[in-house]
């Protein structure tokens, strides 16, 4: 899978060099590549804002460099397009598995108070939003979707399961997980874990993960997978 993310601080992006996603793109399995707007830009000094029409706080983002990048990058339309806004879809475990379906994948990250409108109009398929809150630009909302969607990838993780079994694989949240030793500061391993019948297992993973969601987030019951266990999934 290709990923490309037209960004103003290209430098935001070495931490995709590492885990996982890193390993993903050291061995081919994810193209990645963090591509400067500032390099198309036709102004002097790569300038790629200026004051917004009708006043107001902040810069704007302009839309030659943008438009220029986009272009250049994808001259036959062959990614879909996605611009990090607050105002977009808002990103699921869902949605991340449907944009993995595509080969191709560009994320606009937008800065200051935004981007002109018109390139979003001319260029943009689809705005994701990570969350209900503000941050300073769409860069690290954009390493959001890239981990998310990348987890889909096959190749990726080193299971194939690894992504089926995680929170709101099923539209639960995930059961809580123990390791070596069985006891540790007086607190056991739950019985059950240690016995190695694998239905009980499935059995008693799915309850926690019903207990855990009733309590922490109850609105995700409308779409959850509740019933019963079979054949230890």
């Amino acid at each position: 899978m290709k990923i490309r993310v037209l960004t103003l601080f290209p430098n935001m992006f070495d931490c995709m060099k590492e885990s996982i996603i890193g390993r993903a793109i050291k061995n081919g399995i994810i193209d990645f590549e963090a591509v400067d707007i500032r390099a198309y830009s036709a102004e002097k000094h790569g300038k790629c804002d200026d004051t917004p029409y009708g006043g107001g706080a902040g810069m704007v983002m302009t839309a030659q460099p943008i438009y220029d990048c986009i272009n250049a990058i994808d001259p036959d339309h062959e990614y879909l397009r996605v611009y990090m806004s607050p105002k977009g879809e808002r990103l699921s475990d869902s949605l991340g598995r449907s944009l993995a379906a595509n080969k191709n994948l560009l994320l606009l990250c937008g800065h200051y108070e935004g981007v002109d409108q018109r390139v979003i109009d001319l260029c943009i398929d689809k705005e994701i939003s990570i969350g209900d809150y503000v941050l300073s630009g769409g860069e690290l909302a954009a390493m959001v979707v890239t981990d998310c969607v990348a987890r889909f990838v096959d190749g990726v993780l080193g299971s194939a399961l690894s992504h089926e079994d995680e929170s709101f694989s099923f539209g639960m949240l995930e059961y809580p997980h123990y390791t070596r030793p069985p006891e540790f500061m007086g607190l056991k391993v739950p019985e059950v874990l240690l016995n190695g019948n694998h239905k009980e297992i499935a059995k008693f993973r799915r309850g926690e993960s019903e207990r855990l969601t009733a309590e922490r987030r109850p609105d995700l019951f409308k779409g959850a997978e509740v019933g019963e266990v079979k054949d230890g999934h």
